[in-house]
């Protein structure tokens, strides 16, 4: 869940992105972004605190899709991907 869909705000598609994100993480780290042993604490941990890079927790993956990663989760939902053709681009730069 997105950290704005926590707070109760007006959600649009980036908060699919955000979660788009989470899957993503998970693809190429095996780990989730934000864990916790209580459901109240993951969901602290989702609005406020950064997750591990992925770089961090595998070596080898291109710079590139960390960055990826990393603006996918952003807490701040203008410092997301605005769109999926957004994320398209840079999928696909990232890809060349």
């Amino acid at each position: 869940m997105a950290p704005e869909q926590l707070a109760g705000a007006k959600v649009d598609g980036r908060a699919d992105l955000f979660s788009l994100g989470v899957t993503f993480y998970q693809l190429l780290t095996g780990a989730m972004p934000f864990e916790a042993d209580s459901i109240a604490t993951l969901m602290y941990k989702i609005a406020h605190s950064r997750h591990v890079s992925v770089s961090k927790l595998r070596s080898g993956v291109p710079s590139c899709a960390s960055r990826i990663v990393n603006q996918l989760l952003q807490k701040d939902v203008e410092r997301r991907y605005q769109s999926g053709r957004e994320l398209h681009k840079a999928l696909q730069r990232c890809l060349k």
